[in-house]
């Protein structure tokens, strides 16, 4: 079986993109795994620090190797926006097979320093890992917002320039770069006079009038920069904050050079919408995996659109 470098680096190739879902507990695992494996396509799944908090780092490693042993099947797991050395060390100990670093909101040099080394550390217990930097503000939680995170980059002089990109790959030695292009976390409920409220419409088509947007339809991705930071790096791209975007960002931001996204606010979204389902459609029912039968379904539909979306060719 190809490890998750080999995988990625074909990826590239083919310009498709890997898929990376956020999970906490074991229901969204199964919904993401069942999907992956009827379509034949690798997927990686993330603990952010709370996630991982909460189902636990090894049993998240155990679960994951479980299902890539037993079906030989490309499934891993990478610890997502880790931001303590501390919390990297855990990863690293548990069994991870990649670790985002989030300096992301640190000053560039500190961010440099510190990202440089969680590299020498991770490589020295398992070069095998793979290490992620961030580069740039794109805000911290997979949330239904009011308004933007405060301090995210969208003006585009407070985006990642290719410049500072690859001399942050050279110096740090990162696997993988999570820019800042226009990105952010979390989903909007749109202002009636933003540009996303306009677009109504296929949002409430794509996610059943529900009702919210992402930045990124008020803030298109920016695809020139993209391009521009690949060409800069020569490394994996990883967009974050992928949550609702548009199809065509998508497609035109794989073109340019994005090789993971990341999906998690909608997961959350469909999820409890799905548990929501299941309990008023099971009034009486006390059986924990029936009542997640919705939501599991929820999850599945997500996630069957994001895989045919990003393995387009």
């Amino acid at each position: 079986m190809k490890n998750l470098y080999q995988i990625l680096k074909e990826a590239e190739k083919k310009k498709i993109a890997v898929g990376h879902f956020n999970v906490a507990e074991t229901s969204v695992l199964k919904a993401i795994f069942e999907v992956a494996k009827d379509f034949g396509v690798p997927v990686i799944i993330g603990t952010s620090e709370g996630e991982a908090g909460f189902l636990g780092r090894k049993q998240a490693v155990a679960l994951v190797k479980s299902l890539r042993n037993e079906y030989k099947f490309p499934i891993f797991l990478n610890s997502d926006h880790t931001k303590s050395f501390d919390e990297v060390k855990k990863a690293v100990a548990a069994g991870y097979d990649a670790v985002l670093f989030d300096g992301g909101t640190l000053p560039f040099a500190e961010n440099i320093r510190q990202t440089k080394r969680v590299v020498k550390y991770v490589k020295s217990k398992n070069s095998k890992i793979l290490v992620e930097g961030e580069l740039g503000n794109i805000g911290s939680g997979s949330m239904i917002r009011k308004e933007l995170p405060k301090g995210a980059a969208i003006k585009p002089e407070d985006l990642t320039k290719p410049e500072d990109a690859a001399r942050f790959v050279k110096e740090t030695g990162v696997d993988m770069l999570a820019p800042a292009v226009g990105n952010i976390h979390g989903m909007l409920v749109p202002h009636p006079s933003s540009p996303g409220a306009k677009r109504l419409d296929l949002i409430k088509r794509d996610l059943k009038g529900e009702g919210f947007v992402t930045a990124g339809y008020d803030y298109p991705l920016d695809i020139d920069r993209i391009r521009a930071i690949k060409k800069a790096v020569k490394i994996p791209l990883v967009l974050h904050g992928g949550s609702g975007n548009t199809n065509s960002d998508f497609l035109a931001a794989i073109d340019a050079g994005v090789t993971i996204i990341h999906i998690s606010t909608e997961l959350r979204l469909a999820w409890r919408k799905g548990l929501e389902r299941g309990l008023k459609e099971n009034p009486e029912e006390i059986a924990p995996y029936k009542v997640l039968f919705s939501a599991v379904e929820a999850v599945r539909e997500v996630v069957n659109k994001k895989l045919k979306l990003f393995n387009k060719h």
